[in-house]
């Protein structure tokens, strides 16, 4: 599944909470070029990028998504 596909089923399933996602992503610049992001923090999930206050993250950047402390998505 891609990190789009995830981050919408959590977003619409009513026994999931979008607020427990963390999301680990290449920041360039950034210490160690990551950057995270908490899913309180998610504005829209479009078709190729979240956008947050302030910036669009593109799906292609992201390298894993935690829910609730657990890997449920990581880019090889």
């Amino acid at each position: 599944m891609n990190p789009r596909k995830i981050l919408n089923e959590i977003k619409w399933r009513d026994d999931l909470d979008l607020d427990e996602v963390e999301i680990l992503y290449r920041h360039r610049g950034a210490p160690r070029d990551l950057g995270k992001i908490h899913g309180e923090e998610i504005v829209k999930i479009d078709r190729s990028f979240i956008e947050i206050e302030g910036a669009n993250i593109p799906h292609h950047r992201i390298i894993k998504i935690f829910y609730k402390g657990t890997i449920i998505f990581e880019r090889k």
